[in-house]
């Protein structure tokens, strides 16, 4: 009884912890070579510059703004 208790607690600990989890958020680079501009959630190499950010959509177009909710945790 004590084990099924405890995986009980252990698995709804987990469930709770994924319940904040958030997709990655995407950013605009600029290429140093030929400033093209470029969006991506991750750097595209030493030859890119971050722009702006962060956005919601992959094509870099509606901003991210901070959740309420998330800057009382």
């Amino acid at each position: 009884m004590f084990k099924y208790k405890t995986s009980l607690v252990l698995f709804l600990l987990l469930i709770s912890g994924l319940s904040l989890a958030a997709p990655a958020a995407w950013f605009q680079w600029r290429s140093k070579l030929n400033s093209v501009l470029v969006c991506s959630q991750t750097s595209l190499g030493e030859g890119w510059e971050k722009v702006s950010g962060p956005y919601l959509d992959a094509r870099c177009e509606k901003l991210k703004t901070s959740s309420p909710a998330l800057s009382r945790l």
